[in-house]
């Protein structure tokens, strides 16, 4: 009688290993070549290949089996205005005592508007405001009550730096999105300004020139909606020559900036603009296919993975090779995200799970944040998002990122996930360059709900995570990664060991089962800045 009862233990532990979805190669390299081949033009927004991009991938999840939204399709409508800045546009500065200089467009000053006009001109004072922000639970406000309506602001990039007296003041070394410049165009919108230049070093901003060179040369696009007359970036010497132009130090008020009772500062500076634009209106979509859940209860709750689909598209003004494939950026989420998918359509899980390729996040997070104005499951009712945005294409690991999981219960039941897949939590590292602020997770996040970007190789700073194979050459690939970064150069490689990029997806699958399986939603840790927020 043994053998039979043994053989049936043996037939239900295989059963039971079969049901665990596991996460092919073949297909996620297949979306892959192919979503960052030329023919899908870039994935640009509001440009054909963003058109075949949406249509490929509500084609996939009907394939796949996933379900669609109420209306029975798989598509969100995002509504969106784009603007691209024309030749003529210029700007130039005076000072009170009539000293003129005029900053050279694209070397030494990036501007445009996100007001929806086609032709600004504008005549505007203006006014250091330090970091410009306001941050009631830091104590903390560089516009004091000044009126600074109809100004341009001039503003530093990152948050006040930490001292000896106050070593963890705004998150101490790490970014916090009081630095981030989304924030600081907000803030400036908010208080009425007429816009807002930000002053760019590598280090505050955490990447080079070349990356809001690259934005602002392109079309870019906002809600639709009111934005700012004016917005863009100085150089730093620029920033330099024009504050000592008037007599002041940028030194100097950089480090008046640091301490509470700064006060803006008028810089005895007018700027001149005129600012031609093409503006027009545009529908995209983001992608939603749903799994729903098994359980009776828990089924009405949900679980998203998200991976934005876009990238810069095509730019007709550059001769030859003039398209932006983005294959890490993100083609390499996209198409994992369609390989989880094929995998868990399968094995259904207690909860509800939604998989959302959000539109627009090159552009603003304009897909995600669409969503939380209008979500595919009710937001009280996610549990969490994980999301997946510029994978690691370089190597299996040892260990796997987990950055921004600490906020909430996401990292001990990452920390569960890891044991059973015999990895690692990867050490935790200040967050020096607001990667948390940076990807669509963000917008779930500050709608309250638990979400971190898996295992963020690319963007971890120092290529520290720990390779099967060839630490210091895959080590090293990673952190030159930063040299293609929002470049032409980010293209698919045949060659490519996609072992790493495999264990990333199916890491986030199945902390995704562990996250939809467990009897209560995850939750933000007490004091975290997110646990405020009511869903």
């Amino acid at each position: 009688m043994r053998l039979p009862v043994l053989a049936l233990a043996v037939g239900m532990a295989m059963q039971a290993h079969a049901q665990q979805p596991v996460v092919a190669e073949a297909p996620l390299r297949a979306h892959l070549s192919l979503l960052a081949d030329d023919l899908f033009e870039g994935r640009g927004t509001g440009q054909r290949g963003g058109d075949l991009t949406v249509r490929y991938l509500e084609t996939q999840a009907a394939v796949l089996g996933l379900k669609p939204l109420a209306d029975g399709t798989y598509r969100q409508l995002v509504k969106a205005e784009g603007t691209k800045l024309l030749p003529g546009s210029f700007a130039r500065f005076s000072t009170d005592s009539g000293k003129v200089l005029t900053p050279s467009t694209g070397a030494d000053i990036l501007f445009g508007t996100m007001s929806g006009k086609e032709n600004i001109t504008l005549d505007a004072p203006l006014v250091f405001v330090g970091y410009g922000a306001v941050a009631p639970e830091e104590k903390w406000d560089d516009y004091k009550g000044v009126d600074v309506k109809g100004k341009i602001l001039v503003m530093m990039v990152n948050d006040p730096q930490p001292t000896a007296e106050e070593p963890n003041r705004f998150g101490g070394k790490a970014y916090t999105y009081y630095g981030r410049w989304m924030y600081k165009y907000e803030e400036a919108l908010r208080q009425g300004a007429a816009g807002a230049l930000l002053i760019h070093t590598t280090p505050s901003a955490s990447y080079g020139w070349s990356v809001p060179a690259t934005s602002f040369s392109h079309e870019r696009f906002h809600l639709a909606g009111s934005g700012n007359q004016l917005e863009g970036w100085l150089q730093e010497e620029t920033a330099r020559a024009l504050f000592a132009a008037s007599g002041f130090d940028l030194d100097k008020l950089r480090a008046d900036a640091e301490r509470k009772d700064f006060r803006p500062v008028d810089l005895k500076l007018t700027m001149h603009a005129e600012v031609k634009s093409k503006i027009r209106q545009i529908e995209q979509y983001n992608v939603v296919g749903i799994i729903p859940g098994t359980d009776a209860k828990l089924k009405s709750e949900a679980v998203v993975y998200s991976a934005h689909w876009d990238h810069l598209g095509i730019d007709e003004s550059k001769q030859g090779d003039n398209i932006w494939n983005g294959a890490i950026d993100n083609g390499s989420g996209v198409a994992a995200l369609l390989a989880m998918a094929q995998a868990a359509v399968q094995h259904p899980a207690k909860r509800t799970q939604v998989f959302l390729w959000p539109a627009g996040e090159e552009t603003g997070f304009l897909g995600s944040i669409a969503y939380m104005q209008n979500p595919a499951w009710p937001l009280n009712k996610t549990s969490a998002d994980l999301n997946l945005d510029s994978m690691n294409f370089v190597g299996a690991t040892r260990d796997i990122g987990v950055a921004g999981a600490e906020r909430s219960s996401l990292y001990d039941a990452a920390a569960v996930v890891a044991k059973k897949m015999g990895l690692k939590l990867a050490p935790a590292i200040p967050d020096l360059s607001g990667s948390y602020f940076r990807a669509d997770h963000f917008q779930f996040a500050k709608a309250g709900i638990p979400a971190f970007n898996v295992g963020s190789a690319v963007f971890s700073g120092d290529g520290h995570f720990d390779f099967v194979k060839d630490q210091e050459k895959n080590g090293a690939r990673l952190v030159a990664f930063k040299q293609d970064y929002h470049q032409l150069s980010d293209e698919y490689h045949a060659d490519w060991d996609l072992s790493g990029m495999v264990q990333q997806a199916q890491f986030t699958l199945n902390l995704g089962y562990e996250v939809a399986n467990t009897p209560k939603m995850q939750t933000w840790k007490a004091g975290d800045a997110f646990s405020k927020v009511k869903r």
